[in-house]
């Protein structure tokens, strides 16, 4: 998340700052191109997204509709990808929209909000550091995860990845809105606070499920994700208490003494204890002092479409979904 958001800063130093608008604002034919890396997050702190791979979208998109784009959007808001497309708009000179397919982050393509709402997956187009651009036409979103993750390891697990570019009439209804809003009003919570653990707590409405000490973290990467576990073993009020949570991009189950404490769809973070800033999978370290926090996911991942599709039996855990809030009373 540090390199993107150092990304867009300069982006906006040497082209403008980037209008935020809301799908509402724009015309109903307006291309809107949601944007986000694709693979390894370990991979991409070497594989450094530059101006080219989003030009060469933005071109792409532009043969194959026969228009420039009118606006840039998150695919997903939590990490890095929630950040990048800041810089990915201002150099494109495009406004950013106040919007995402997530409201969170999850590591495969077809985990997206425009899949749930039934949107038909028809165009994902893919642009790495050697220069190759290589447009899909899936016949579904699940088909979408399966070739873009092929292209994506064989450019080395990091790709940068359009998916489900579509009209903004189409895109009503069918995104998360306001997200990027959110996160700003979440960052700005803390910005000033004596105590910004308890702020950020406040202001998402999330449980604390330990604060501790990060004492073995396991990571491989394979497949294009990566995967792995952290263990924290609590100090202080929590001493004598370890929770492990599992990884695949992100965190995905949170476990204590053989009990669920969390699990996707709801979200689960790493955040420093002293300074509550949110720590990356692939930046959790030995020796960190941190605090994992819990908090519900947005309704529309509580259907059972949205369920099946980013629940946790979509990652292969033999867990029928339990609402956070039932798990941390």
């Amino acid at each position: 998340m540090r390199t993107g958001a150092l990304a867009a800063r300069r982006a906006i130093e040497e082209y403008g700052a980037v209008p935020l608008v809301r799908p509402a604002d724009l015309a109903g034919d307006a291309l809107v191109v949601p944007l986000s890396g694709i693979g390894a997050p370990t991979v991409s702190h070497e594989m450094i997204h530059g101006e080219d791979e989003p030009r060469r979208i933005a071109e792409e998109v532009e043969r194959v509709f026969g228009r420039p784009p009118d606006a840039v959007m998150s695919s997903e808001i939590g990490g890095a990808n929630g950040v990048a497309p800041v810089a990915w708009a201002a150099q494109l000179g495009l406004p950013l929209l106040d919007a995402d397919g997530m409201g969170r982050a999850f590591p495969e393509v077809q985990m997206v909000s425009m899949y749930v709402a039934g949107l038909p997956a028809d165009l994902v187009i893919m642009a790495d550091v050697a220069g190759n651009v290589v447009t899909i036409r899936p016949v579904d979103g699940l088909w979408s995860e399966r070739l873009a993750r092929a292209v994506c390891v064989a450019a080395g697990s990091h790709a940068l990845m359009a998916d489900y570019v579509l009209t903004a009439e189409r895109a009503r209804g069918a995104l998360i809105e306001g997200t990027v809003s959110r996160a700003l009003a979440i960052g700005r919570s803390t910005d000033a606070a004596p105590d910004p653990l308890r702020a950020l707590r406040e202001e998402l409405g999330a449980a604390r499920l330990i604060s501790g000490k990060l004492t073995d973290v396991e990571r491989r990467t394979t497949g294009g994700f990566v995967r792995g576990t952290a263990t924290i073993e609590g100090t202080g009020g929590d001493r004598g208490r370890r929770l492990t949570l599992e990884l695949q991009n992100e965190n995905l189950v949170a476990v204590e003494d053989g009990r669920v404490r969390a699990m996707v769809p709801d979200l689960i973070t790493v955040v420093d204890t002293e300074t509550a800033a949110a720590i990356q999978t692939e930046a959790l370290r030995y020796g960190q002092r941190v605090t994992v926090l819990a908090w519900p996911c947005g309704p529309l991942w509580r259907t059972p479409k949205g369920l099946e599709t980013a629940g946790p039996r979509a990652f292969g855990y033999d867990l029928d979904y339990t609402p956070v809030e039932e798990l941390t009373t």
